[in-house]
């Protein structure tokens, strides 16, 4: 596990402060994260079918990552890390946190799955470049979305894939999100700040200006009967590739 003692250039204090409370009920799928357990299936699916696509694997085989790196990055207590390595992955995992660096630390020589992880601001740790680089409702947190992203496009290696999510500014995002998922309690309060989202024509922008060109974005969006799961509908939430034009 590695520190940087750095100034932070895309890390707020307050944000990394607010996750690092919520570390040691990380795992618990009916704690504080229990929308994030609700919601990881369902990316992985996604990144699943991306993997497929990129590098042209056997859908029906178990270790598509096999002999390949993967970083992801505002890795919380390491919820998406471990899936990714029992696909196959050599996998870091950075966060801005150190409570939640260690609780996932912890979660992993537990599992017996060989993750590495690291705390601090991203640029700083020297981690080389990916194949795969993971991102999941992160970029609505950090305090400089243009050089974040690109220091998340210096990451991704020749030939590599992006995938992040993140939810979308809309009305209905505000409604849901905000206003209602943290005050029934579904959400922690103060997770999510409504100005703060960013739109899939912001991202493709934003990406574009880091040398990527982004996929066609595809919802997550929740109904009572499939709860969430992706769709065409991109009002709450939405997830996207991106690779080096």
């Amino acid at each position: 596990m590695a520190d940087a003692t750095v100034a932070s250039e895309t890390i707020r204090a307050s944000e990394a402060a607010h996750f690092g409370k919520l570390a040691a009920d990380w795992w618990n799928p009916a704690g504080s994260s229990a929308m994030l357990h609700r919601l990881n299936p369902v990316r992985l699916s996604f990144i699943r079918a991306a993997i497929d696509l990129h590098w042209g694997g056997d859908v029906r085989g178990i270790r598509p990552l096999e002999g390949k790196r993967a970083l992801d990055v505002g890795c919380g207590a390491g919820l998406l890390c471990e899936p990714l390595a029992r696909l196959g992955a050599q996998v870091t995992g950075v966060d801005a946190a150190e409570e939640n660096v260690a609780a996932a630390t912890h979660h992993a020589v537990g599992a017996g799955l060989p993750v590495t992880y690291h705390h601090g601001e991203l640029a700083a740790l020297a981690l080389g470049r990916f194949d795969l680089v993971t991102c999941m409702e992160v970029i609505e947190h950090v305090a400089d979305k243009a050089l974040f992203v690109a220091q998340l496009a210096d990451h991704v290696a020749d030939g590599g894939l992006l995938v992040m999510s993140t939810p979308n500014r809309t009305a209905r995002s505000r409604v849901l999100l905000v206003e209602g998922a943290e005050a029934l309690g579904m959400v922690p309060r103060g997770t999510h700040h409504w100005d703060d989202f960013v739109t899939p024509h912001e991202l493709r922008d934003l990406l574009a200006d880091a040398g990527l060109v982004m996929g066609e974005p595809q919802g997550i969006a929740w109904t009572p009967a499939k709860g969430l799961h992706l769709s065409a509908d991109m009002a709450l939430n939405y997830i996207v590739t991106a690779q080096a034009g």
